[in-house]
């Protein structure tokens, strides 16, 4: 099938790679810095230098998929497809955009004839050799029309259908505020192993529970892979952004009176990893001191129980 590709960034990027090596696809690819699109040309994808040359190179009925992130630059680029779009024309947003703003969109895209797509995509910068487990929800007419891209992009049975506008996106970013947790449990389980009696190799560690235990996953491959780079992390800085889908799984879990304390507490926890000096840690040193008499540390030491 015939589709373009806006935004090459490193999953669009390998996404218009993937498109292009393992499947019989016509793949359009757009950005607005030239040379990620010259990149993509040397791949076998055909090149566009502005969204208009990204509209004009695909034909009706065009699918134009946004791998920008999430935003008001994608927000400015649905706008741009829908105002350079015929009538059936399918726009795809393929960034981690909160669900709510897909049902918007939906609705202020179908009002102009064309159609819409929210894709909540996973794989990372692995995706072109494993593939893209894709979320999809909006139009189904445009989901079937898109198909043979999903199924070249995704591994077996790592796509699709979930339901009207949004859907994609909602189950995106839960599934995001599934990783935190996870994420959240094996890091706290590590520090325990380093912090313990034992000299234990968390390389080895990762490796082992990858084999046959019911906590092995693709997360303690990587973890195994970090270790082995950096033994005791020390290149690593204990920083840890947070990109937004956590938050609004937190939000959504409130709006809908679900309890979420793993997946609350971790998004915390990444807060908390952000503070060189937490002005909290300091009100609980002040009252600990002024009911107890505990000593005080001073700023910029550290040390056990007073």
């Amino acid at each position: 099938m015939e589709l373009g590709i806006y935004g090459l960034g490193r999953m669009g990027a390998n996404m218009v790679r993937r498109l292009v090596d393992k499947g019989d696809h016509r793949v359009v690819a757009g950005n607005r810095s030239p040379g990620k699109v010259d990149e993509a040309v040397e791949h076998g994808a055909e090149g566009a230098y502005s969204v208009e040359e990204f509209v004009q190179k695909l034909s009706p009925p065009r699918v134009l998929w946004s791998m920008l992130p999430a935003g008001d630059v994608t927000e400015e680029m649905l706008h741009r497809f829908a105002e350079l779009a015929d009538e059936g024309d399918i726009i795809v947003d393929g960034a981690n955009s909160y669900f709510r703003d897909s049902v918007r969109r939906a609705k202020e895209i179908e009002a102009k004839g064309l159609r819409f797509l929210d894709a909540g995509i996973s794989g990372g910068i692995w995706g072109y050799e494993v593939g893209y487990c894709t979320m999809v929800g909006g139009d189904r007419s445009a989901f079937e029309h898109v198909e043979p891209a999903l199924k070249t992009l995704a591994p077996p049975d790592g796509y699709a259908y979930l339901g009207e506008a949004g859907a994609g996106h909602f189950a995106k970013m839960v599934h995001n505020g599934v990783e935190y947790g996870m994420m959240q449990a094996y890091a706290e389980g590590f520090e325990i192993l380093k912090s313990s009696r034992y000299d234990y190799d968390l390389r080895a560690i990762s490796h082992l529970w990858n084999q046959g235990s019911v906590v092995r996953s693709w997360l303690l491959e990587l973890a195994e892979d970090a270790f082995s780079k950096d033994a005791d992390l020390e290149k690593i800085a204990g920083y840890v952004e947070d990109s937004g889908e956590g938050r609004w799984t937190v939000f959504e879990a409130i709006h809908e009176d679900v309890p979420a304390p793993i997946i609350t507490g971790a998004l915390f926890a990444r807060f908390a990893s952000r503070q060189d000096d937490s002005f909290a840690a300091k009100v609980l040193a002040a009252l600990r001191n002024e009911f107890g008499g505990h000593a005080v540390k001073e700023a910029g030491t550290r040390g056990g129980e007073g």
